[in-house]
């Protein structure tokens, strides 16, 4: 068993857990803790040297970040302070836990492990993972090789950044059921349709688990599928990044 640690760092809650990266499996449960409000760098290493702490093992960390990560260096901040920007996320971790760490945009890795794993496995063309959370991330894939750092949940929609209109932040915000919030996704979903025509749309975030009861109201050209991890993903595909770039042995994707 390759166990890595998965960290993924959310507007609401920093979740963790390990990674059996030879079989594809996460080793029990995720556990987390919430987000620290103002969540400055130094605030979320205590979060995470606390979860860290409940999970033990060795090598590198994979972090996931809701954030353009460029070469380790933190280049934009959604849902977490500004204070991250600019500053080099692989060495806060390395300090924080004596250990290497592989720091990536929170989305891209949902969309590593939805891909390699989940439910873009084998999928060729075209596909684009969203994340539906306090945010929208998006993970853009041809040929199952990724476009990193898209952040096209801040486009323009309706007036506002999309992820304003129609993530599921916005749906508890607003208290809205799931005709009204679909309409929402569905707005969504066809300005992405008309920019990119992918093959495939993988929805994530912890909401993909009620898939099956609002499936019929999605409306797209193309193919809609849940994310097979949910809200899982970020810290496997994390965990998947970190363990790549030690040169561990990995679950081929068929």
């Amino acid at each position: 068993m390759s166990k890595v640690l998965g960290v993924d760092i959310g507007g609401s809650s920093v979740k963790a857990g390990l990674v059996d990266v030879s079989a594809a499996a996460l080793v029990g449960e995720l556990i987390a803790g919430p987000t620290p409000h103002p969540a400055t760098p130094q605030a979320v290493m205590g979060v995470i040297q606390s979860l860290a702490g409940q999970l033990p093992c060795t090598g590198r960390v994979g972090v996931a970040v809701p954030s353009v990560v460029k070469r380790g260096i933190i280049r934009s901040a959604a849902n977490i302070d500004q204070a991250w920007i600019g500053s080099d996320g692989a060495a806060l971790i390395e300090r924080t836990l004596g250990r290497p760490a592989e720091v990536l945009n929170d989305a891209d890795a949902a969309g590593i492990a939805e891909m390699r794993w989940g439910a873009g496995r084998g999928v060729t063309g075209p596909v684009i993972m969203l994340t539906f959370g306090t945010g929208i991330g998006t993970a853009l894939f041809i040929e199952g090789r990724l476009f990193p750092n898209s952040e096209l949940g801040h486009m323009e929609l309706n007036g506002v950044e999309a992820e304003k209109w129609a993530s599921a932040h916005v749906k508890t915000a607003l208290q809205l059921d799931w005709p009204a919030w679909l309409a929402r996704v569905n707005d969504y979903l066809a300005r992405m349709q008309a920019l990119f025509w992918p093959d495939l749309f993988i929805l994530g975030g912890a909401v993909s688990e009620h898939f099956a009861d609002f499936a019929p109201l999605l409306r797209c050209e193309a193919e809609i599928r849940p994310a097979q991890f949910a809200g899982q993903a970020g810290v496997i595909g994390a965990a998947l990044a970190a363990a790549e770039a030690d040169g561990l042995p990995t679950a081929p994707a068929s």
